[in-house]
């Protein structure tokens, strides 16, 4: 009984790790591709097969635990490091519109002049 419990919740944490790289994949997919230029990240297309190769292992080859683990720290390096620069240069991305920080919910604040 302990057993079924440790491989359910270590099917719980795999499927988390599948789910942030579909996340990551999905939103390199979705960004333009001068953006990973001008943030001076490798190229969208490096990214999209090294996070869809990520993908693909952890859904169709479950065995390859090594390669699955090299795809889930390449999705947290894609979440932690190129996904904030390349939405920076981006003009914001997700919805957005490219606000800057300083705009407030009625237009930009200009500080009470």
């Amino acid at each position: 009984m302990l057993l079924n419990g440790f491989f359910s919740l270590m099917n719980l944490v795999l499927l988390g790790l599948v789910v942030l790289s579909i996340f990551a994949f999905v939103h390199a997919a979705l960004q333009r591709e001068d953006a990973f230029r001008a943030a001076d990240k490798k190229t969208k297309p490096f990214w999209l097969v090294i996070l869809g190769v990520s993908v693909a292992v952890q859904l169709f080859i479950p065995g390859f635990l090594l390669l699955a683990l090299a795809g889930t720290i390449a999705a947290v390096v894609y979440i932690v490091d190129v996904r904030p620069a390349v939405t920076a240069v981006g003009g914001g991305g997700g919805g957005r519109g490219g606000w800057s920080s300083s705009d407030g919910p009625y237009g930009p604040y200009n500080g009470g002049r």
